[in-house]
């Protein structure tokens, strides 16, 4: 990778962070990012929770520990500030999962969020179908397929399909685009978002 390049990513990487910390502000205020007038906000969470709070409890107990057992102040203050940080950011990610949920807009559109990570905006006329179908992939978080599909795997799990009328670009989180004619996520709860999309397009 070009010396740009990695510009590029850093750049795109500390963004992120960024995101994340304000998202701490917004879930104190009790704010969501994104969610305008008549548009149905749906949470994508779940599966993920227990797991996020219990790598925060870990990385407190290893963070007290390394306090205790570390008798060189420099290194002590150190490592200190890195683990700090550390809890911080995962507290920032899972913050940022909350407070920026997948929305149904009130003319159709569908916005797919994973937290700071990924922002897919899809226009009404975009989704071909949608329903509910879930599934249990393997694959990293966001997961393209060879058969030009997307997956956003949220604990082990997709619960919606968005059929789309034709290729729509996405953005990942380090930069790298592609495009994808069909995208499965997770909702907490798909029926209701399924149906909000659906009684928005029949409105519209």
């Amino acid at each position: 990778m070009t010396t740009a390049g990695w510009a590029r990513v850093l750049g795109r990487l500390l963004r992120h962070e960024l995101r994340a910390l304000h998202s701490i502000g917004l879930w104190v205020l009790r704010r969501r990012h994104g969610v305008g007038p008549g548009a149905h906000p749906a949470a994508h969470t779940g599966p993920q929770t227990a797991m996020m709070w219990g790598f925060i409890v870990v990385s407190v107990i290893e963070t007290v520990a390394l306090a205790v057992l570390i008798p060189w102040p420099l290194v002590h203050a150190v490592l200190l500030v890195v683990d700090v940080y550390g809890v911080v950011l995962m507290i920032g990610m899972h913050a940022a999962c909350v407070t920026r949920p997948h929305v149904a807009g009130a003319a159709g559109g569908l916005r797919i969020r994973y937290g700071a990570l990924f922002d897919l905006r899809l226009t009404a006329a975009d989704i071909r179908e949608i329903r509910i179908e879930r599934r249990f992939p393997e694959g990293k978080l966001i997961q393209p397929r060879d058969d030009g599909s997307l997956e956003l795997i949220v604990g082990g799990q997709t619960t919606v399909v968005a059929e789309l009328a034709g290729p729509v670009e996405y953005v990942r989180p380090l930069g790298r685009r592609g495009t994808a004619h069909t995208v499965r996520f997770h909702a907490d709860d798909p029926v209701a978002l399924v149906a909000a999309v659906r009684k928005a397009q029949a409105a519209a």
